[in-house]
């Protein structure tokens, strides 16, 4: 059973103007918020996926791009957490670029974070399939039951299949959510520790590249195209860690657990990546033939191809964790975009049937199922088109994650300007980081959006010359437009800042 919250008298009024949503209260610390910040940003996945590529741009400069990708996400962070402290809502990135910029500016803040969400768990989906039925065929010896994920007609139901389980995990409530994270983030966390220990330790390396300071240095990357290129994937590989903050009305102290828990999850996980890149580089070396984590053969998966000849016989535990952190990250990353959908329901951007609330899980009910049903409809259409359109459209993520992560952080200093210079604490955290981060990620949205025209980039695919992946990018943000001018037609009291008040000036 569901109950509609839009249409109650409004409960627990704050200052800021925002209302609770009868979310389950307090049960979520900073160390669930760390896990599942963790769980959505999916290291094992995301690092077999993205270290190859980005060492084919930059070299032994990994670690350099790994910290210089790091910093806007961190100068964002701080701008997300005092946007937290003044308006903790589930809306996030809608609710908070609403009261600063005003109802359409955050209507589109809000698509992008929906988009980007439910692209990526059509692949999170999509890998975890893939490593599902590998996981199978390593248990049993069977070579064929690794092919079965090539078979569309098998492919596609399991994928369902896992998008459907993570669904019903999310919509049982945070508790539930917590001990299956806190299971699968330790699992792939302590493979990954594994791997790069091993790494560092093995008599035996493939191309032993020695660690020196200048690997962290970001001024060594030979040319401004491969620090771009470096740093659009090095984004790509910390994005997620902003979950922990729709989860704000759940969490134990609203207006301090959700920011600490964004800024313990990124630096938590700069410690892990650089500890596995620098195992990378030591054992397999920069090369591009053989084992090189430079070849371009192995940048698919990047483990599938290391783990092997670095860990043996237990190379079978990475392929769990990759599983494992598929799995888990499909699960957490549905929890934004629900309890985005359940915002824009409550303050009637959207049909308020998405602000619907389960009384016995006390979660997002029809924006739970939502998310997942859009996710589960663009991967079948999408893999049933082509390999390339759906990989493209991931490439186009990139996209989406720099336009919504870089207006928030601009959202930032517009909603604090009357107190931007009032301390040396409002100066930094109000202005200069979230300005500095704001303006990095929006320069990376445009100047990829213009890379991306170019019909060789991604897959090669292209439209009359265009390349798909900004046909698609774009095609996501028109999308947006198309649904937020029908929803100004016929619900216009959000537009009209009824619901969430707009444009104040703190003094």
């Amino acid at each position: 059973m569901s109950q509609d919250l839009s249409q109650a008298s409004p409960p627990a009024h704050s200052e800021s103007g925002l209302h609770e949503k009868g979310l389950s209260k307090g049960t979520v610390g900073v160390l669930g918020l760390v896990v599942i910040g963790i769980s959505c940003i999916a290291p094992a996945y995301t690092l077999t996926a993205g270290l190859g590529a980005t060492v084919a741009e930059v070299g032994t400069s990994l670690p350099a791009i790994l910290l210089a990708g790091f910093l806007p996400m961190l100068l964002v962070a701080l701008g997300y957490r005092e946007l937290n402290n003044a308006m903790p809502d589930s809306g996030t990135s809608f609710t908070w670029a609403t009261r600063a910029f005003g109802p359409m500016i955050g209507w589109m803040g809000g698509w992008g974070l929906i988009a980007a969400t439910v692209i990526v768990l059509s692949n999170l989906a999509a890998v975890a399939v893939d490593f599902f039925y590998i996981l199978i065929a390593q248990i049993t010896g069977q070579q064929w039951i690794a092919d079965l994920t090539n078979n569309l007609w098998i492919n596609i139901p399991t994928t369902l299949v896992f998008i459907a389980v993570a669904a019903c995990i999310s919509y049982r409530g945070m508790n539930t959510t917590k001990v299956f994270q806190y299971l699968l983030v330790g699992f792939q966390v302590g493979v990954l520790l594994l791997f790069a220990y091993m790494a560092l330790t093995s008599n035996t390396p493939n191309d032993a590249t020695p660690i020196t300071w200048q690997m962290f240095d970001p001024t060594g990357i030979d040319s401004f195209t491969a620090f771009a290129a470096g740093i659009s994937l090095s984004i790509f590989v910390f994005w997620g860690w902003d979950v922990t903050l729709t989860m704000n009305e759940e969490t134990t102290n609203p207006k301090k657990v959700p920011g600490q828990g964004a800024t313990w999850t990124v630096l938590v996980i700069i410690a892990l990546y650089l500890a596995v890149s620098i195992g990378v580089i030591y054992w397999a070396g920069v090369g591009t033939t053989g084992l090189g984590a430079g070849n371009p053969e192995n940048q698919e998966s990047i483990f599938a191809v290391l783990s092997g000849p670095i860990m043996g016989p237990l190379a079978i535990l990475m392929s769990l964790a990759i599983l494992s952190s598929s799995a888990a990250s499909l699960q957490s990353t549905m929890v934004s975009p629900a309890r985005t959908l359940l915002a824009m329901g409550y303050y009637k951007a959207l049909p308020s049937s998405f602000a619907k609330i389960s009384a016995r899980f006390m979660s997002p009910s029809v924006a739970t199922f939502a998310a997942a049903a859009a996710a589960a409809a663009f991967y079948v259409i999408t893999r049933l088109l082509s390999e390339n359109a759906l990989w493209d459209t991931i490439t186009a993520l990139g996209l989406m994650i720099c336009f919504y992560y870089g207006l928030t952080a601009l959202a930032c200093v517009w909603y604090f300007r009357g107190e931007l210079f009032a301390n040396a604490r409002n100066f930094f955290c109000k202005f200069l980081a979230p300005l500095l981060g704001g303006v990095v990620l929006l320069v990376m949205f445009f100047a990829t959006a213009i890379e991306s025209m170019d019909p060789e980039y991604g897959s090669g695919s292209n439209i009359g010359g265009v390349g798909m992946v900004f046909i698609l990018g774009g095609g996501v943000l028109l999308i947006g437009v198309a649904i937020m001018l029908w929803m100004r037609i016929r619900r216009p009291a959000f537009f009209r800042g009824e619901t969430i008040k707009t444009y104040k000036v703190l003094k």
